[in-house]
């Protein structure tokens, strides 16, 4: 399957199915003789877990990360890292019943029409479970940045219509929704509770924060910055729209309003969210993702068969009521491997030393 790629100076090609037997990463890229571990991976794994919330699936994966290849003595070589994560929690068997049917909201419909066939457990390829692949390579990805003081933060700004009024980074992991304001933490669990018990599900926004990111990443043309953060932000499947820095808000501004001022000591504001002509300013990077509500949800609705006839859909498998907040690891991964990516490419160009 072509597509499977993302990058150039550190690529990731991630593979597996849902419920195939394992999942994982082949990282291509990342220089020699940095420190990298299973540890170092599988606290990034960790974060994107089920929690014990009314939000989360019941699917309980281990995700036990085992490197294949590219270290030596607890560093990395140079050469092409792989990963892989196993299956052990799947159960096929709760999809028998709908083997035949589109989900709505689904990719079974497109994804039928494009290859002709399609694994139904649980999506296969189109998955949300492929997006630990993604993580582990983010974690590889945060090694590279970590040597240039890069730090990345992802919370839930908003869920099911609440949004968060305060940004207390320190207060991310108080709350089980990794929510950045916990008054609204508890009003998003109470949102939650009530669309459970309807049958239904909700989506949210969740908003990166990138610091330490030096100016003069990307590119003033077809490899912007923000255009490859936006293009690793909208692969998550959940993702349908993305905002750097002022994002959709731009639209109602003027330009004394939405430019951001330069002073001696830096920017005055930075509605630009970091990025400039697709170049990072060295001021913080922002970023928002989209997030739809899950599709697999027990409310009864309309569909059609592999055949083309009507059908009533409801889906009683495992799933989470909110992509939110495990999507939140997904969303940082995305931004942690688009950023070792550009950092890479710069490198090479001023021929400077990783480290």
């Amino acid at each position: 399957m072509s597509g499977s790629s993302f990058g150039k100076a550190f690529q990731i090609t991630t593979w597996g199915e849902s419920h195939g037997p394992a999942i994982g990463v082949t990282i291509q890229g990342c220089p020699p003789n940095l420190k990298l571990n299973e540890t170092i991976i599988q606290k990034a794994l960790d974060r994107r877990k089920p929690f014990s919330g009314s939000a989360s699936t019941s699917r309980k994966e281990p995700d036990q990360v085992q490197i294949l290849s590219g270290t030596f003595d607890g560093n990395t070589t140079g050469t092409p890292i792989s990963l892989m994560i196993l299956n052990k929690d799947a159960k096929s068997r709760s999809y028998s019943d709908i083997a035949k049917l589109f989900r709505p909201g689904h990719g079974d419909f497109s994804y039928h029409h494009k290859y002709g066939i399609r694994d139904y457990r649980g999506g296969g390829r189109a998955s949300a479970r492929e997006t630990a692949a993604r993580v582990a390579a983010g974690a590889v990805a945060q090694v590279v940045l970590d040597q240039y003081g890069i730090d990345i933060h992802a919370y839930t700004l908003e869920l099911g219509g609440i949004r968060a009024e305060t940004i207390n980074l320190k207060t991310i992991d108080s709350n089980r929704l990794q929510c950045p304001d916990p008054r609204a933490a508890d009003q998003m669990e109470h949102r939650i509770r009530q669309v459970k018990q309807a049958g239904d599900s909700v989506g949210g926004v969740v908003e990166i924060q990138a610091v330490g990111v030096p100016p003069g990443l990307g590119d003033p043309v077809f490899d912007k910055l923000d255009a490859d953060l936006a293009k690793g932000l909208m692969s998550i499947g959940a993702v349908k729209g993305v905002e750097i820095g002022e994002g959709f808000g731009v639209s109602v501004l003027k330009g004394s309003e939405n430019n951001d001022a330069l002073y001696p000591d830096g920017f005055k504001t930075n509605h630009a969210g970091g990025i400039l002509a697709g170049i990072s300013t060295g001021a913080p990077i922002a970023a928002r993702a989209y997030v739809k509500p899950i599709p697999s949800i027990s409310v009864e609705q309309d569909t059609i068969d592999q055949n083309g006839k009507s059908a009533k859909i409801s889906t009683h498998g495992r799933h989470d009521i909110c992509a939110l907040p495990r999507i939140n690891q997904v969303c940082k991964s995305m931004i942690q491997i688009t950023l070792a990516d550009h950092l890479l490419r710069q490198v090479m160009v001023a021929h400077k030393p990783i480290r």
